[in-house]
């Protein structure tokens, strides 16, 4: 048996994710990836059972890297709006950072894959949100809602304007996303979830 070599891991990794990014889940394979990152497809097998198994431990790995990024300095007491602001600005940063990663759980966030690692994402990270969106409603600063809707009001304008900053390359019209535009999108989406 060959010994594990980290540095393959990483770069089968990391091509597995570009590679899902421009072709998207259901072109990609174990033979593609091989080819790609230039092994034979028994290399791949070394590191992971199946495909279905890397694809587990990049969704569970790239999620937690957005997530622990995100949520980053939030605390359960703190006020609404200093709370979205610093998850704005925490998301903003890594997607600055990290553009693949961001278009790779885009890309799989709903699939069967992503489905199975969410209860664990939740079950770590869903406790310290679960508090702050509590208080936030008991001190009358979040309307009460749906998770989901929350999800979908709170960060769907950041998410879209990330898109729209990533996407001037190939537009006419050129779109600058500034920590100015970010804040006054953040007080519009703020005014819209209160009660």
């Amino acid at each position: 048996m060959r010994p594990r070599d980290e540095n393959k891991v990483i770069q089968l990794k990391q091509k597995a994710i570009e590679m899902i990014v421009r072709d998207g889940i259901e072109a990609f394979g174990v033979n593609k990836l091989a080819k790609a990152a230039g092994v034979a497809p028994g290399t791949i097998y070394i590191y992971f059972k199946d495909k279905e198994a890397l694809l587990l431990t990049l969704c569970q790995e790239v999620s937690q890297r957005i997530l622990e990024s995100s949520l980053q300095g939030l605390e359960p007491d703190m006020p609404f709006a200093k709370g979205m602001q610093l998850q704005w600005k925490n998301r903003y940063q890594f997607s600055r950072l990290h553009p693949e990663e961001v278009a790779f759980i885009e890309k799989v966030r709903y699939t069967s894959v992503y489905e199975s690692i969410e209860e664990r994402l939740t079950a770590r990270y869903g406790k310290l949100l679960l508090a702050f969106l509590t208080k936030a409603v008991a001190d009358k600063q979040l309307a009460e809602m749906p998770f989901e809707m929350y999800w979908s009001l709170a960060f769907a304008p950041l998410y879209q304007l990330i898109s729209f900053s990533r996407q001037h390359i190939h537009r006419k019209r050129k779109f600058t996303l500034t920590d100015e535009l970010l804040l006054q999108t953040l007080a519009h989406t703020l005014k819209g979830m209160k009660p």
